[in-house]
């Protein structure tokens, strides 16, 4: 099944036996007997590449769930005691997200689980994907991109935005009228390859009509802050964050002059770590850190959505 599932992702016979390590003659071999098994070529040549059959089509997901599940169950310990456990857990999370949840989570996992490891990354292009093979354990995520995310996921904190303008900035006041906001320079924050791909801006154009004038622009969201000082820009980003910034650069934290929906951070996790104590152990943590953040009683489990 190892081998099937290897040879449906990669649909190259040569791919395939470079990562799993066994030779090309014993992946052709694997694909031979597959294929008796199933009675179907699996992988037939299209030009110059190969494609998966109707029938290989429908074994992808099952297969790959099927490995999920015993990997899952070979991980499994009589008892779970964080003191003792010794796991490494992947977990994506924008910038954002890791300064203001996961810092605290993690310093956590340090003093109740020391020999536990944590590795953040920021969300892959196509994550999902990637969460599908079992490559991540968590992922924290506005909740739009989880519309139709088939794992279960709960959501987490609530955050709304404001805007960041530098304290030697005299032309603006107390306040920002929609206007000045529209005549001002902005920064941004821009995410993945595609150019286009502006936060914010995906909600703001097509409500008002306007584009705002970009004149500077980011991959993350934890510098965006420092393009602002010494400019007459403006920066429109999450108000925790906003918050961490003013407490340290010479920042002015302002309300955005439009109405802007509430964030909504969402956790989703693998369904076939549902049930393992170690894991639910990591929900816990995130939950407890991100119900103080919405000053909220703590839930007492992770609920699939």
């Amino acid at each position: 099944m190892v081998i099937l599932d290897t040879l449906l992702e990669e649909r190259n016979v040569t791919k395939a036996s470079e990562r799993l390590h066994i030779g090309q003659s014993g992946a052709s071999a694997a694909l031979k007997r597959l294929r008796e098994h199933f009675g179907d070529e699996l992988l037939v040549p299209v030009g110059r590449q190969m494609t998966l059959t109707p029938l290989a089509q429908t074994l992808v997901e099952p297969v790959r769930e099927a490995l999920l599940q015993v990997r899952a169950a070979l991980a499994r310990r009589p008892a779970f005691d964080p003191k003792t456990e010794h796991r490494k857990f992947v977990v994506c999370a924008s910038d954002y997200v890791t300064t203001v949840l996961m810092a605290e989570v993690i310093q956590h996992i340090a003093v109740q689980a020391p020999q536990v490891s944590v590795d953040v990354r920021r969300p892959p292009k196509g994550f999902a994907e990637v969460f599908d093979r079992g490559e991540l354990d968590l992922i924290v995520m506005p909740e739009p991109y989880l519309t139709h995310f088939t794992h279960p996921r709960t959501p987490l904190f609530r955050d709304t935005h404001v805007c960041l303008v530098w304290t030697g900035h005299a032309s603006v006041g107390e306040s920002l009228a929609f206007d000045q906001y529209m005549e001002l320079g902005h920064v941004v924050v821009r995410l993945g390859e595609d150019a286009r791909a502006v936060m914010f801006e995906e909600w703001f154009q097509p409500r008002y009509g306007r584009q705002r004038r970009i004149e500077c622009s980011v991959d993350n969201f934890s510098t965006l802050p420092l393009l602002v000082v010494g400019t007459r820009r403006v920066a429109t980003l999450h108000r925790r964050l906003a918050e961490y910034a003013v407490r340290h650069l010479p920042l002015r934290m302002l309300e955005v002059p439009v109405e802007v929906p509430p964030l909504i951070e969402t956790m989703a996790w693998p369904r076939h770590l549902q049930n393992d104590p170690a894991h639910a152990w990591l929900r816990e943590q995130v939950q407890l850190v991100a119900a103080r953040l919405d000053n909220r009683p703590a839930p007492g489990g992770a609920s699939a959505v």
